[in-house]
């Protein structure tokens, strides 16, 4: 005994570390027989250190022997050194079994091999099987988290998408703009339904023709705003006239009644454009006022009325703005200091929308005052007819109109009605459309004058007494268009036969056109059997005429030189072929 402590005390440190450990790997466990503290402890990081670097590889299966190989690299030397150190008594200490840092069942588990398969560790390995473990982590989250659906959908979430949100904001925005056009009545879905399907007839009178009245407020919204606040009479009527159309003729009469017309009212005062406040004086009952102002027009003309259509002063303004303004030619020299509007008469004028408020509205410094500025907003109306019906309507443009009608129309038309009435405006000539007067040479149903103080405007019969406007207004519109054009047709002779130009003068007359005269066309050749030319804008008698002869007119630029068409408003020159019959 105390030969080998004196042995023990010569050796060095390292020495004694090798010569007192010892270890034993058996089944998946680890014994460690310790002598000298530090030995162990270093024995036991070189065998920590040297597993930590192990990698496990497969090795093929051996069927006759079914046992579990360990290599290692640099550990059969140490448990060597250790089982002879404890041989020469060097490790005196009891044995004690650690468990290892991985359980028994880590190649199985975590590795995925099998108890008979042989491993080999290798540190070099050991990284590469993690960064392999890793790789295929990675893979399998990103088979395990697809990519979003936009990225798999690129078509359908960059292109269909977008577009059917646009196509539903758009849809959502016009559906609001037609409701608040037809007060309710239809939305956009309807006027879709409308134009695919066909628009429905317009309601009729008694003698098959659909009356609109077109009344105007004198703000520049609904509210009646204007620039400097509520415009006192906001609610107030300026301006009152009723269209007259019939859908198969296509004939087109206005007829304007004068603001200051005295009639029963709400008011001390008793003017006819107070109506439509007496019902709606706090600008909630729309439908009620309109509905007030509609059933005394019809009691007046004796007309039925079947739609209305409400305008305020800031559509005017926009239209005209938006179409680039107006051309008018007016009657009468307009000088009114109040609204700075002077024009003269006979010279066509082109207007803003500024302007053409400012027209619509003067009736001071002209000669008939409340008929001036009634006959002054016919002619703005069809200057607007005739300015879009020349220009070439984009998306842009037909969007803008949609807003300023959202904006500042509302009435009782629905989508059947509005289809029906553009498709009948689309195909009249403009000039065919017709103002009635009721005031004038020879129509003078109306006067003016005070009564207690106040200055009204009354028919002629007597205060309240229509009786004789109504016969006028259905003579008027009952009338055949060609008959109230009183269109002047020239007949003259260019077929070398004697007599033909008066046969064909009786002919004219008894189908009801008005023949100015006769006579003999320039010396030319007229091979045609018929040549007809137009002067004038009278648009019911050139129709009528151009069936009669089934051909078209020709303008005044073809007309042959020498003949004097004074007075006339067409002229037909008989040529060769009329022989023929």
């Amino acid at each position: 005994m105390a030969n080998n402590s004196f042995i023990d005390g010569l050796k060095t440190r390292s020495e004694k570390a090798s010569a007192s450990s010892k270890s034993r790997f058996s089944s998946g466990y680890l014994s460690v027989e310790t002598g000298d503290p530090f030995a162990t402890r270093r024995a036991r990081r070189n065998i920590s250190s040297s597993t930590d670097r192990a990698v496990f590889k497969k090795a093929p299966k051996t069927p006759e022997k079914k046992t579990r190989v360990l290599k290692t690299s640099g550990i059969s030397n140490k448990i060597s050194s250790a089982s002879k150190m404890k041989e020469a008594g060097f490790i005196k200490r009891e044995t004690k079994t650690v468990e290892p840092s991985r359980p028994r069942s880590y190649a199985r588990d975590i590795l995925g091999v099998e108890e008979d398969e042989e491993l080999e560790f290798d540190s070099d390995d050991l990284r590469e099987a993690r960064r392999k473990a890793k790789r295929e982590k990675r893979k399998n989250r990103s088979k395990k988290h697809k990519k979003l659906f936009i990225f798999r959908h690129k078509i359908l979430s960059f292109v269909v998408a977008p577009i059917t949100c646009l196509l539903l904001i758009a849809f959502i925005w016009g559906d609001s703009i037609m409701l608040k056009i037809t007060n309710g009545e239809s939305g956009l879905f309807d006027f879709l339904r409308s134009i695919v399907l066909g628009p429905a007839e317009l309601k009729t009178d008694e003698n098959g023709r659909t009356n609109l009245l077109i009344f105007g407020t004198s703000g520049y919204d609904m509210a009646g705003n204007e620039a400097d606040g509520v415009h006192d009479g906001a609610q107030l009527t300026d301006s009152i006239m009723v269209v007259s159309l019939d859908q198969k003729s296509r004939d087109i009469a206005m007829v304007s009644l004068p603001r200051d017309l005295k009639t029963d009212t709400c008011t001390a005062t008793g003017k006819i454009n107070e109506l439509y406040y007496c019902e709606n004086k706090d600008g909630n009952n729309e439908a009620g006022g309109s509905r007030a102002l509609k059933e005394r027009v019809e009691n007046m003309l004796g007309l039925e009325i079947q739609y209305y259509a409400h305008l305020n002063w800031m559509s005017l303004i926009q239209i005209v703005d938006a179409i680039g303004g107006i051309t008018v030619t007016l009657d009468e020299d307009i000088n009114d200091d109040w609204t700075k509007t002077f024009i003269k008469a006979g010279a066509p004028v082109s207007l803003n929308g500024e302007q053409a408020l400012g027209l619509a509205r003067a009736r001071h410094g002209t000669e008939n005052g409340d008929f001036t500025r009634a006959a002054s907003q016919q002619k703005i109306l069809i200057a607007i007819k005739e300015k879009i019906s020349t220009m070439n309507l984009g998306v842009p443009e037909l969007v803008n109109f949609v807003n300023i009608l959202g904006d500042n129309v509302r009435s009782n038309l629905n989508a059947d009605t509005i289809t029906a009435g553009a498709k009948v405006l689309a195909g009249t000539d403009i000039s065919s459309i017709r103002q009635i007067p009721l005031t004038g040479t020879g129509n003078n149903y109306f006067t003016t004058g005070y009564i207690s103080g106040i200055s009204y405007v009354y028919p002629v019969a007597g205060v309240g007494n229509y009786s004789s406007i109504q016969e006028y207004i259905k003579s008027s519109l009952m009338t055949n268009p060609v008959t109230l054009e009183n269109a002047k047709i020239l007949v003259l002779n260019g077929s070398g036969v004697e007599g033909v130009a008066e046969k064909e003068k009786n002919e004219l007359i008894k189908s009801s056109f008005n023949v100015l005269n006769t006579g003999n066309a320039p010396a030319g050749e007229y091979f045609e059997k018929i040549y007809l030319y137009s002067l004038t804008n009278k648009s019911a008698t050139k129709e009528r005429l151009e069936t009669y002869y089934n051909i078209k007119s020709l303008d005044s630029t073809y007309l042959p030189d020498g003949i004097d068409t004074t007075g006339a408003d067409f002229v037909v020159i008989l040529g060769v072929g009329y022989t023929a019959e």
